[in-house]
C-alpha cells in the first residue's frame, strides 16, 4: 500500500502550526464538513483518495510487472526509487509553499504523478519502470507536503486532527476496491493498464480543489527559498540512490558508488535531522527516529508481500493484493483509536504496544511460505500490523507539536517526513538486497509457482521484523527528561 505518505495523518510540514486566532471566526457550523470547510476538505480528501487508489492498485501489479518485464532483480527499486524521489520533492515543496504558497507545487505534484504513471505503464524495460516511479514519487513528494500546508493554514488548530484524521479514512474505500479492481484489470487486460487508465482519476481532484484553493486565507511567505536545504536534500536523495545500486549490484566494483554515497548522505543527513536522532535521545529526536524505523519496517516487509503471495502460494494478483486490504481499514483504526482524549495519558505505551503488534505481524508472514499454513493467515497477520501502525504514526505527530515550539514546527515537522523517506529508503533497500542476496533475483519464471526461493523472503521478513523491535524500545525514550 505504499506510498504512505498520504495515509499517516501526521506528517504535517511548512508551517502547520496556525493559532484560531489568526483565522476569522467560523460561519455555518465549526466543523470540517461545515458550509466553511466542507468544499475544501471534500477536495483534500478525494486527493488523498487518488493517491490512496493508485497506491493500493500499483502495489497489486507490481509483481506481475516485475516479472513481464524479467526485472524481478530490481523489484525493490521499483518502490525505493519512488521515496527517493519523494524525499527530494518534499523538500522542494516546503520551500516552494513557503515561496508561493501550496497550489502550484499542489497540482504540479498531481501531473507528475500521472506523467510518472504513463512512463510506468508503457515501459518496454524493467530500468524505464523504475524511471516511471522515480517521475511518480516526485509527484507525491511535492503533493503530500503541500496538503498538509493547506491544512496549517485553512483549518483552525482544534480542526486539524479531524481533517489528519480524514486522511485516513479516506484510505478505507480505495484499499478495498483498489486490489480488487488492479487485480481484474491485470488479470483480463494486462498489468500496463493499471497504470494508464489511473491518470483519468487526476481530473476530479482538480475540479474539485480548484474554487476551494482559490479562497484560502493567505498567508505568510518567505521572501526565497532556502537553497541549501534543497542543496541537501538533493544530496541525500543521490547518496541514497548510489547506496541502492551498490546494493543491488554486489561486487567489489559496487564499493565504489556505496562510498560516493555514505559521502554524500551521512554528513547531509545530520544536518537534516535534530542532534541525537541516530542515538535516540530523549524526546523529539526519538520521536523523530521512530517515524523511519516504523514506516521503513513495515513498506519493507508488506511491499514483498503480493510477490511472495504470486510466487510461492500460487496466488492471482487480486487475491495477493486483498491479502494487505485489512491492514488499510485498522490503520485508519488504529488512527481513531489514539485520537481518544481518554488515552492521551498513555500515548507512549500505546505506540511501543503498536511497535510491538507490527513486530509480531511481519514475524508471522513468513509462516505462509509452509504449505500447511493457510495463504490467508498473511491477511489475518496484516490486520494486526496495520492498526500498530495506525497507533505508532498518527501518534507520532500529536507528540512532535506537543514537543514542538512555535518557531521550529515547521523545520521540526520537516525531519519528521525526511526520517519517513529515508527509513524507507534504507528499509525497503536492505529488503532488497536480501532478497537478491538470498537467490530471490532469479524469481523469472512465468508460471506462478515455478520458482520457489522461500530463504530470500524469510530473510526479508526476519530483519523487518527485528527492526521493529528495536522500533518498540524507542518508544521508551519518547518522553523527555524534564517531564
Amino acid at each position: 500500500m505504499t506510498p504512505r505518505d498520504s495515509h499517516d495523518a501526521d506528517a504535517v510540514v511548512a508551517d502547520p502550526v496556525v493559532t484560531d486566532a489568526a483565522l476569522p471566526p467560523a460561519a455555518g457550523g465549526d466543523t470540517i464538513l461545515g458550509r466553511r470547510y466542507r468544499a475544501l476538505t471534500l477536495g483534500i480528501v478525494t486527493v488523498v483518495s487518488l493517491i490512496a487508489f493508485e497506491a493500493s492498485a500499483v502495489n497489486t501489479a507490481m509483481p506481475v510487472a516485475a516479472r513481464a518485464l524479467d526485472g524481478v532483480e530490481l523489484y525493490a527499486y521499483a518502490f525505493t526509487a519512488y521515496f527517493t524521489a519523494s524525499l527530494f520533492a518534499m523538500t522542494l515543496s516546503g520551500e516552494w509553499c513557503d515561496r508561493n504558497g501550496p497550489s502550484a507545487p499542489l497540482f504540479t505534484g498531481i501531473a507528475a504523478l500521472g506523467a510518472g504513471l504513463l512512463l510506468s505503464g508503457s515501459a518496454q524495460r524493467m530500468w524505464m519502470f523504475v524511471g516511471g516511479r522515480a517521475v511518480q514519487g516526485i509527484g507525491g513528494g511535492l503533493v503530500i507536503v503541500a496538503l498538509y500546508v493547506v491544512v496549517g493554514r485553512a483549518y483552525p488548530r482544534r480542526l486539524q486532527p479531524a481533517v489528519l484524521a480524514s486522511f485516513s479514512a479516506a484510505w478505507v474505500l480505495p484499499v478495498i476496491v483498489g486490489p480488487l479492481a488492479a487485480g481484474t484489470v491485470t488479470e483480463q487486460a494486462g498489468w500496463r493498464w493499471v497504470f494508464l487508465a489511473i491518470p483519468v482519476l487526476v481530473l476530479p481532484p482538480l475540479a474539485v480543489m480548484l474554487p476551494a484553493l482559490r479562497a484560502l486565507p493567505p498567508g505568510e511567505r518567505s521572501p526565497g527559498m532556502n537553497r541549501r536545504r534543497i542543496l541537501l536534500a538533493l544530496a541525500v536523495a543521490t547518496g541514497a540512490g548510489l547506496l541502492q545500486y551498490a546494493g543491488q549490484d554486489l561486487s567489489w566494483l559496487s564499493l565504489v558508488p556505496a562510498a560516493a554515497g555514505l559521502a554524500l548522505l551521512v554528513p547531509c543527513v545530520l544536518r537534516l535531522l535534530p542532534a541525537g536522532t541516530f542515538r535516540a535521545a530523549r524526546g523529539l529526536p526519538s520521536v523523530i527516529l521512530l517515524r523511519g524505523v516504523a514506516a521503513g519496517a513495515f513498506v519493507g516487509a508488506e511491499s514483498f508481500v503480493p510477490l511472495m503471495l504470486v510466487t510461492q502460494r500460487g496466488l492471482s494478483a487480486t487475491v495477493a493484493g486483498l491479502s494487505l486490504t485489512g491492514g488499510g481499514l485498522t490503520w485508519a483504526l488504529g488512527s481513531w483509536t489514539q485520537s481518544r482524549p481518554r488515552l492521551e495519558p498513555y500515548r507512549e505505551r500505546m505506540m511501543g504496544l503498536g511497535m510491538l503488534l507490527i513486530a509480531a505481524s511481519i514475524a508471522a508472514v513468513p509462516l505462509a511460505l509452509a504449505d500447511s499454513v493457510p495463504a490467508w493467515a498473511v491477511a489475518v497477520a496484516w490486520v494486526f500490523g496495520g492498526y500498530g501502525m495506525g497507533l505508532v504514526i498518527s501518534s507520532g505527530s500529536v507528540l512532535l507539536l506537543k514537543l514542538s515550539r512555535p518557531e521550529d514546527a515547521g523545520s521540526n515537522s520537516a525531519s519528521l517526513q525526511v526520517s519517513d523517506a529515508l527509513g524507507n529508503i534504507a528499509l525497503v533497500g536492505l529488503s532488497g538486497v536480501l532478497f537478491v542476496s538470498f537467490g530471490g533475483g532469479s524469481i523469472t519464471a512465468t508460471g506462478p509457482t515455478t520458482s520457489h526461493h522461500p530463504a530470500a523472503f524469510g530473510a526479508v521478513y526476519a530483519a523487518m521484523a527485528a527492526v521493529a523491535v528495536v522500533g518498540a524500545w524507542v518508544t521508551t525514550r519518547l518522553r523527555p527528561v524534564t517531564e
